[in-house]
């Protein structure tokens, strides 16, 4: 499910088909039910984009708590590797039960799975997604809706600020149903010294038509 060796020497990879195409409706036909969420956020009013997004609620719909508590322990893998290149100390617990009573601990007890929707015209500016001291630094984002029909334009982007270079773009092309599990926040990269930290920001192109649902599961919570 996780490419390991991409996600590690270029900060993202993609898992093909992580989620059914009937699941891929079902989460995105959660969308009007307001008991579901804890938040609705209208991108335009904060100088995030175009398009809106809205946070779960605990309790997080069973697909969304399954994907959470089944793609962390591998996550916690590479992300205890990347702390040790960089000569960090934090060392993230094995379960993400074991996570999270860490961050409910440290005040950050809201959850912060988001089902993302976008319009024609909507676009997403790059952004890092934190919420608090505690960080876990990968996260996962699902493209529930079909580009071949529901949409089009609204390409997921990455962008990498490398020290002393010029930034690098990615457009990272996606199905339905396909996660691209990328850094939070930074991720290290080797270089004639040893490792050093670059900076990674993401984001979503311009919609030109259609309708596009995404589901961000991101493992750490929020203050």
């Amino acid at each position: 499910m996780i490419d390991h060796e991409t996600l590690t020497n270029r900060g993202f990879s993609v898992a093909p088909g992580l989620v059914g195409a009937a699941e891929c409706r079902a989460l995105a036909a959660l969308w009007p039910d307001k008991a579901r969420f804890r938040s609705h956020v209208i991108m335009q009013r904060h100088g995030y984009g175009q398009g809106e997004y809205q946070y779960f609620t605990y309790p997080l719909p069973e697909a969304v708590e399954r994907l959470r508590q089944a793609l962390y322990p591998g996550l916690a893998a590479v992300a205890n590797g990347w702390n040790e290149a960089l000569g960090l100390k934090r060392r993230f617990p094995p379960t993400l039960t074991g996570w999270l009573r860490e961050c409910h601990a440290g005040g950050q007890k809201r959850p912060t799975p988001l089902l993302l929707r976008y319009g024609p015209g909507d676009y997403n500016c790059l952004h890092r997604d934190l919420y608090g001291e505690l960080v876990f630094p990968l996260q996962v984002t699902v493209l529930l809706s079909d580009p071949r029909r529901d949409f089009s334009g609204g390409e997921f982007m990455l962008v990498e600020q490398r020290p002393r270079m010029q930034s690098r773009g990615e457009v990272v092309p996606l199905g339905q149903g396909d996660a691209v599990i990328f850094a939070v926040n930074e991720r290290p990269v080797k270089g004639s010294r040893g490792f050093h930290r670059t900076a990674m920001r993401h984001g979503v192109s311009s919609l030109r038509e259609g309708e596009r649902f995404t589901l961000g599961i991101i493992f750490h919570d929020a203050a």
